[in-house]
């Protein structure tokens, strides 16, 4: 089933930067991520009400919430910086660069939390990706 969700995790992601190009002409990127993080912030109150979690909010640990919070600091300079690169930039050279993201994580997951690559991870296409960060950072 996680491999269906991610699946389609992919698929939505696509979409995504797709249906934000066409949608951002003539519009600022700000307001675009403004408009977006508040369609995202209504779908995810409705799948909390629906799955019956909303009582759950109380029960989450201070350190949890703090995290949380700089999770969501983080996504909205992602999409911030994601939307104004697509406003002035081709799809097809953004979104590669954006998904490198996928590196890094496990970068800064290994510096920061301890985590390990296992050797299934190696072998999974993205993190051939890791060729885009080399060419990244030497062009900076």
């Amino acid at each position: 089933m996680s491999i269906i969700l991610a699946l389609l995790a992919a698929l939505f992601a696509s979409l995504t930067a797709i249906l934000a190009k066409i949608g951002i002409e003539n519009v600022n990127s700000n307001l675009a991520t403004a408009i977006r993080t508040i369609v995202v912030l209504v779908m995810a109150f409705i799948v909390v009400l629906v799955t019956d979690q909303l009582e759950m909010v109380t029960k989450v640990s201070t350190s949890a919430l703090w995290y949380i919070f700089f999770s969501g600091l983080a996504t909205g300079f992602s999409w911030l910086f994601f939307f104004r690169a697509l406003v002035i930039g081709d799809v097809s050279k953004v979104v590669p660069i954006d998904k490198a993201s996928i590196v890094l994580t496990i970068a800064i997951s290994i510096l920061f939390s301890g985590s390990q690559i296992y050797p299934e991870i190696k072998k999974h296409p993205n993190f051939r990706q890791r060729g885009e960060v080399r060419v990244f950072f030497f062009l900076c």
